[in-house]
């Protein structure tokens, strides 16, 4: 079969289970990134398959119905924090003043072009200030700093490709995966800019990330807990939750993770403050 860098495959020996992309092709073997979730893998081309048009459009309808479900029920938590919000602006609605509401900003530092779009798209959905940089993995630790001087984020995605690798070592061993150990040292410097969890709150990880090693090095919020894959949008839908919950409230972890399409198996956090600030007077700018 016929396989060239770009096309859509899926793996004959894991039951065409995932999409992906093929990125480099190095003799019989081909570089495959995930389609949908953060995963890189290596595969034989004799086991690739091509997909059809109708295999992908069946697909991607089956992925946006996921994708839609979790978008409506991040809606209906803002809906309430809104309608809280409201209520004690107006002081119990006292008053009528209006009022205007500053949400978390994110810069977002992706590993892959593709799954950046997919998620600025998605933050773009949700409401949620993003500053976007696509960079590779093993660049994140040297460049992060400068970016969070310059772009003064209160959240921090730190994500793009991952993979655990059974050859190199045991679950525990960082060595064992492609970019987590580049990840953990993004975050770690990361923390030396803003050592406060409440003040840069860090997601970080990607699929089978080294859960424990990324928290250890400062992270709010990280995958992979159990080794499984994650989401492409699953860091935008825990970051938006986070930038739209009143800073006097606590976020539990559980509420973050619900909403995501991978939940607590592939994604951990700790206890963390919410970023949304409330302010007033709302009035429209007056030039005349």
């Amino acid at each position: 079969m016929d396989i060239k860098i770009g096309d859509l495959v899926t793996r004959k020996s894991y039951n065409q289970d995932l999409l992906f992309r093929v990125t480099e092709i190095h003799d019989s073997t081909a570089v495959l990134f995930g389609e949908d979730f953060r995963l890189i893998a290596d595969a034989p081309i004799s086991d690739l398959m091509n997909i059809d048009d109708r295999e992908y459009k069946n697909r991607q309808k089956t992925e946006k119905e996921k994708v839609d479900k979790s978008c409506w029920l991040f809606r209906q938590d803002y809906n309430l924090i809104r309608q809280r919000n409201e209520y004690h602006a107006s002081s119990g609605y006292g008053h009528t003043e209006s009022y205007f509401q500053i949400p978390g900003r994110v810069l977002h530092l992706d590993g892959d072009p593709v799954y950046l779009q997919k998620c600025r798209v998605m933050y773009e959905r949700l409401g949620v200030p993003i500053y976007g940089v696509h960079m590779n993995e093993k660049e994140m630790p040297e460049r992060v700093g400068r970016f969070i001087d310059e772009i003064r984020p209160d959240i921090l995605v730190v994500t793009g490709h991952d993979a655990y690798i059974k050859s190199k070592g045991k679950p525990s061993d960082l060595k064992a995966y492609r970019h987590s150990r580049y990840f953990a040292q993004t975050v770690y410097e990361a923390r030396k800019k803003v050592p406060h969890l409440d003040q840069l709150v860090i997601f970080a990880g990607a699929c089978q990330s080294h859960f424990e090693s990324l928290i250890k090095a400062g992270a709010n919020f990280a995958s992979s807990p159990t080794r499984i894959n994650i989401h492409a949008l699953d860091p935008v839908y825990i970051v938006a939750k986070i930038s739209y919950t009143p800073i006097k409230e606590h976020i539990n972890v559980w509420d973050v993770l619900r909403n995501t399409l991978t939940g607590a198996k592939g994604l951990g956090g700790v206890e963390t403050r919410g970023l949304l600030r409330i302010g007033m007077p709302y009035r429209e700018p007056d030039f005349e």
